[in-house]
This record gives structure tokens, C-alpha cells and sequence, in this order.
């Protein structure tokens, strides 16, 4: 049980930051291409607790991890925030614009696992200090979930943000038969996960990355 609850205490910030800063990305790429939906709703802020969905960045995130846990398992973490409104409509390109506003998360997700990077990076500079232990621990989990997040949200699979990126990059003919695929898109998603699908499409891509960046720091973790 310790564990679990020392997991938990490592593992929230990183969990919390990385879903909702990714949608707050999206709310501030929309605003700068014209669409002030999220805006006017409030919901372009850096503060996690206006994008915090309850079940999916709490509860979801939270059971997955408890279950790994126990399971002795690698585990796989994922969740979400609650969606930035953007009405792709009010984008002064609607088709083009779509794709930064798409990029903005996943890039979200780039930048914080850099950050966290350097927290592990400054924290082995002062051995002597006692939080030193817990923010490398905490940059670990920060740059594992980031990473996760970011690789999965690219997948081309609507309504994931490399579905809507496709979607911009597609010619319209295509892009529109390819975007009527949104409503299965999270079955679909679940059916690969259950599966073992998606562990074997992300896996390797995920472990290149984070070889990436830690090797770009000189970490050995």
C-alpha cells in the first residue's frame, strides 16, 4: 500500500500537467488563428483546475495506476481533460489552421518532457538536498507520461489530434470521408488498446523518443 500511495504522490503533478496544459495548447493555437471560442469560455489558462475532468484526469489515470500496481504490471497511463471548445469554422483557413491547432497539444506534451528533463538534470546537481530523490522520481514519471501522451494523441485516428491532422492535410474529398470516422474513433482506440495493438504500434516509438531526450541531457535513467 505504501507504494502504491508513494506512486500516486510521484506520479499526480506529471499526470495533471500533461492533460491539461496539452488542451490549454489548443485553446491558445485556436485563439491566435482566429477562433476565440475557448477564450470566451474561460478555458485558455495554465491553471489545471479549469481543464480537470474528473474521471479522466483523476479517476481513470488513478485506476489504471492502482491496477498496475497490484498486477505487478508495466502498466499503461492515460486520460484526459475536458475538451477546449474550438469551432475549426471560425479559423481564418479552417482546413490549414485545423493542423496547428492539432499540433499544439502533442507539442504541449514535447515541451513539458524537456522540462522535466532538466527538473531531473538540476535535481542530480544537488545530491544533498532531500527533494533531490523525489524530483528526479517526479521527472521520470513527467517525461514517461508525456511522452505516452504525446505519441498516442498522434496517432491518425480521429478524433485524436493526428486524426484532425490528417484531416487538414487530406484533400477535401478525403478528408471529409476519413473525418466521418470521429464517432468510432475512441472504440476503435479501445479496441486496439485491449487487444495489444497499440502497445505494439506505440511501444517502439514511445522508448525511441524517450531515448531521445535523455540522451540529450546525458541522463541515465
Amino acid at each position: 500500500m505504501d507504494s502504491i500511495i508513494q506512486g500516486i504522490a510521484i506520479y499526480a503533478l506529471p499526470v495533471i500537467f500533461a492533460i491539461t496544459l496539452h488542451e490549454a495548447a489548443h485553446g491558445y493555437a485556436a485563439k491566435h488563428f482566429g477562433d476565440f471560442t475557448a477564450y470566451n469560455e474561460g478555458r485558455i489558462s495554465l491553471n489545471p483546475v479549469r481543464h480537470i475532468d474528473p474521471i479522466g484526469t483523476i479517476l481513470v489515470p488513478l485506476s489504471l495506476f492502482i491496477i498496475s500496481k497490484m498486477t505487478m504490471g508495466a502498466g499503461f497511463l492515460f486520460g484526459w481533460a475536458k475538451p477546449v471548445p474550438v469551432n475549426f469554422s471560425n479559423l481564418r483557413h479552417p482546413k490549414s489552421d485545423m493542423l496547428w491547432v492539432a499540433v499544439a497539444g502533442p507539442s504541449a506534451n514535447l515541451f513539458m518532457a524537456i522540462l522535466w528533463a532538466v527538473v531531473i538534470k538540476l535535481a542530480i546537481a544537488v545530491p544533498e538536498s532531500s527533494l533531490a530523490k523525489p524530483a528526479v522520481l517526479m521527472g521520470i514519471a513527467g517525461i514517461e507520461i508525456n511522452i505516452i501522451l504525446m505519441v498516442l494523441n498522434l496517432l491518425p485516428l480521429p478524433p485524436l489530434d493526428g486524426g484532425r491532422m490528417a484531416v487538414s492535410l487530406l484533400p477535401h474529398r478525403l478528408a471529409y470521408q476519413f473525418s466521418r470516422l470521429e464517432p468510432y474513433g475512441f472504440v476503435i482506440l479501445l479496441v486496439l488498446m485491449f487487444s495489444g495493438a497499440l502497445g505494439a504500434i506505440i511501444g517502439p516509438i514511445i522508448i525511441w523518443f524517450k531515448i531521445m531526450i535523455v540522451s540529450l541531457f546525458g541522463l541515465y535513467i
